[in-house]
Parts: structure tokens; C-alpha cells; sequence
């Protein structure tokens, strides 16, 4: 992460481009859409740099740190899942993905688990079915 951080007029700046999400004094958000443009130009050959001054950022603002750093992440993700690794999931995952594959006795407490919860679902909608059919009679 970049160490540079923004004044109250550069992220004003900032934010009136199309393709910023939201722009804080310590970073920036980019939209997918710029995302994907970037990697379609990169891939013509044009420089980091050149990208997105053409797109309308102010590199002497942004940094050439985060403009690199983007660049490296951007290409990183785009090389192992696609188009679709440029995405910003963040709004969709929660909390720390696994990294450590789980025991027979793990995997088998949660399914337990599981079926608990699903059998106090069953019965709390038993519950609701009978007393809608009280209410009916």
C-alpha cells in the first residue's frame, strides 16, 4: 500500500472521475469497468502510467507507488481467474477464507451441526403452518 496520502482537494479531485468507487485519504477504490479497460490496453502495450492519465487521473496525485502496485495486482488477478478475478468482491465475502482443510471430526461437527439447525427450522415452520391454520378456523 501506497504511503502517500491524500489532501481534502485531491480527494475531491479524485472523486469526480467516473471511474473511481470511492476514494478515501489513504486509498482508493477503482471501478471494475476501469479495470477491464486498463487490461485491454495493457495488453495493447501501453505503460501503467499512460493508462490512466488517459482515463483522467493525475499520476503526480495518485503516485507512481499505487499506480504500480494496481498494475501488478490488477494483472496478477487477470492472469489466474479472467476477467472475472478483476471484480471487487469484497461486498460479497465475509470474513477469512480457509486455508486448512478440515478434519473428519471437524467436518463432522459441523454437519451435525447442520442438521440441528435445520431440524429447529422444520419445526419452527410447523409451528407457523399451525398456528396460520388456527387462525384460518
Amino acid at each position: 500500500m501506497s504511503k502517500k496520502i491524500f489532501t481534502e482537494k485531491e480527494i475531491k479531485q479524485l472523486s469526480i472521475n467516473k471511474y473511481v468507487k470511492t476514494v478515501s485519504s489513504k486509498g482508493i477504490t477503482y471501478t471494475d469497468e476501469f479495470k477491464h479497460i486498463f487490461i485491454s490496453e495493457k495488453e495493447k502495450g501501453k505503460l501503467a502510467r499512460e493508462i490512466f492519465e488517459q482515463c483522467g487521473f493525475d499520476a503526480e496525485v495518485l503516485g507512481m507507488e499505487r499506480i504500480y502496485s494496481a498494475r501488478k495486482r490488477w494483472q496478477k488477478a487477470y492472469k489466474n481467474n479472467g476477467i472475472i478475478g478483476l471484480r471487487d468482491t469484497r461486498a460479497e465475502n465475509s470474513g477469512r477464507p480457509r486455508e486448512k482443510e478440515l478434519t473428519l471430526e471437524e467436518k463432522n461437527a459441523r454437519l451435525e451441526a447442520q442438521i440441528t439447525l435445520l431440524k429447529a427450522e422444520n419445526e419452527l415452520l410447523k409451528k407457523i403452518r399451525t398456528a396460520e391454520r388456527g387462525m384460518r378456523k
